[in-house]
């Protein structure tokens, strides 16, 4: 609950770390967005309101939180963080999904096998449209390094699709989220981020639901 309230109000939350922490929101925000892409049981983190939210602050406060330095530091700790994880994957992975906690997986076998299917379908271009989907943003180069893709095409795709997510995102929340109507419903906001951020998965669940009855 204390996680759903933080994503529902990641607004509050992060003008209370600027107010209260200065420049130290600096590392905050990097540790999240890092621990986020890096970490393979990490998926629920807030990225993609947590970017808009960050964007939106560099303009109400300037001087606490510069846009040219927030852009820069969440793009490497997004590159490094997927970098990480797809350096987990290459070395670990097959260890780590065989790795139960209380009887279960460690990691859910359910998110593996979705970000499989999104392999099947986009190929090496998975880590880029990855960047925009919740948990599959995670698993993405994780599932890379257990499939031995090579290092030079992941980070080619790894730095494409960490500019376009930190860059699109932060900047939207820099351009849009003092427009009075965005800044008064900022959990509607969140809400739409994070529904805009799940739709292509609700999309293939259906069109996979649908070809099914079809073959039946």
């Amino acid at each position: 609950m204390e996680l759903i309230e933080f994503i529902l109000h990641i607004d509050k939350y992060l003008e209370m770390f600027i107010l209260n922490y200065g420049v130290w929101v600096y590392a905050i925000l990097f540790l999240i967005i890092f621990v986020e892409t890096g970490v393979v049981v990490m998926p629920f983190l807030p990225g993609d309101s947590l970017l808009f939210a960050a964007g939106m602050f560099a303009a109400l406060y300037p001087d606490g939180l510069n846009i040219f330095i927030l852009v820069f530091l969440l793009l490497i700790a997004a590159i490094l963080g997927d970098t990480a994880n797809y350096t987990i994957g290459r070395e670990f992975g097959d260890r780590i999904l065989k790795v139960k906690i209380f009887g279960k997986n460690f990691v859910k076998e359910e998110h593996i096998n979705k970000t499989h299917d999104f392999y099947h379908k986009h190929g090496s271009k998975t880590i880029v449209i990855a960047r925009f989907v919740p948990i599959v943003r995670t698993l993405a180069p994780f599932v890379a390094g257990i499939g031995k893709m090579t290092y030079g095409t992941f980070i080619t795709y790894n730095v494409i699709g960490a500019m376009m997510w930190v860059i699109g995102i932060t900047l939207a929340g820099y351009f849009l989220g003092n427009i009075p109507l965005v800044k008064d419903n900022f959990e509607k906001v969140v809400f739409g981020i994070i529904f805009i951020s799940v739709l292509p998965m609700i999309i293939a669940f259906v069109k996979e639901k649908y070809a099914k009855k079809e073959e039946k």
